[in-house]
């Protein structure tokens, strides 16, 4: 049995309750009840990035962070979106994170899916791109159906060594 998920989008609000560690006021303003793990301090950062990047341009919104729905129970499960919106290359990078208590059942693989199909949906959109740590085998895991392909190596400020994989939308 496949999971079947959607990305609902989070707004300035919900990203500044989050990044200030108000779960209260997030979940008032989110579209869907947030579980306590959107709380998680480990997730505060990504919090603060989408709510500074949300207050420079409102427009962003759509396309970063939002949250993982499950159709079928309803629950919120994780978080997936985008970085930003498109490069000037036509590049959009993709972020997942599936909650602990949900991990192992289909849902980042699923949130990937709806992330690929909303790409190709995009006229501005060309490329899609996962930056996964060595040793995250999971994530790895996730991408590896999707046919991204290895196209080098990083060092992200937050999360350290990080293999590159692309496709082509």
């Amino acid at each position: 049995m496949s999971v079947r998920v959607e990305v609902l989008a989070l707004s300035g609000r919900v990203f500044t309750a989050l990044a200030d560690g108000d779960l209260a006021a997030a979940a008032a303003a989110a579209p869907v009840p947030l579980p306590p793990g959107f709380a998680d301090p480990g997730w505060a950062p990504v919090w603060r990035m989408r709510a500074a990047q949300v207050a420079a341009d409102p427009a962003v919104a759509a396309w970063v962070t939002g949250a993982v729905r499950d159709l079928d129970s309803g629950l919120v499960v994780g978080r997936a979106g985008f970085h930003g919106p498109p490069d000037a290359r036509g590049t959009v990078e993709v972020g997942y994170a599936v909650l602990p208590e949900h991990r192992r059942r289909g849902y980042a693989r699923a949130a990937l899916a709806v992330l690929l199909d909303r790409a190709r949906r995009e006229p501005d959109v060309r490329v899609v791109r996962l930056s996964i740590a060595p040793d995250n085998t999971a994530s790895q895991a996730v991408a590896r159906p999707f046919g991204f392909r290895v196209v080098g190596e990083q060092v992200d400020e937050v999360d350290g060594p990080e293999v590159v994989y692309e496709r082509d939308v």
